[in-house]
């Protein structure tokens, strides 16, 4: 199966730029900055190489991937307190392993439920992501 061709994680092209801004490199993973901002500080850590699922990783690929995920939840917690995170892998329609972290607020959408994926309601200004990279990149 041929998917990276199609995969906008490996292509880094305009797709990618539609919905995410990338923050930095991590061990073994790009983090990168949801541009739909209904839960404040969403982000996606996506693995470098292209492989679809947790258990096409070697052990030792897989502990660097989980604990990048890992760091990104802790600075996300550590930036803007919410009051969970919540943790998605799906790439049903995107074969690419992803996790999206997504931070929940007890007066917030969909707490205490599974959040929307593309809920579309808030886009930031240019230098409101430009904050909030900034402070994501000054606590990783």
């Amino acid at each position: 199966m041929d998917n990276q061709n199609s995969c906008f994680y490996c292509e880094k092209d305009q797709r990618l730029e539609d919905i995410m801004i990338e923050i930095c490199e991590l061990k073994v993973s790009t983090l990168y900055l949801f541009r739909e901002q209904s839960y404040k500080g969403r982000c996606i850590v996506a693995y470098k190489g292209h492989v679809n699922e947790l258990f096409e990783l070697e052990d030792n690929e897989l502990e660097l991937f989980m604990k990048d995920v890992k760091r990104v939840a802790e600075t996300l917690q550590k930036v803007f307190a919410p009051g969970k995170i919540n943790y998605g892998a799906y790439s049903d329609k995107l074969p690419h392993l992803h996790f999206h972290l997504v931070p929940k607020y007890e007066d917030g959408p969909n707490w205490g439920s599974t959040f929307e994926m593309n809920p579309g309601k808030v886009l930031l200004r240019e230098e409101e992501y430009k904050e909030m990279i900034k402070l994501i990149k000054e606590n990783i």
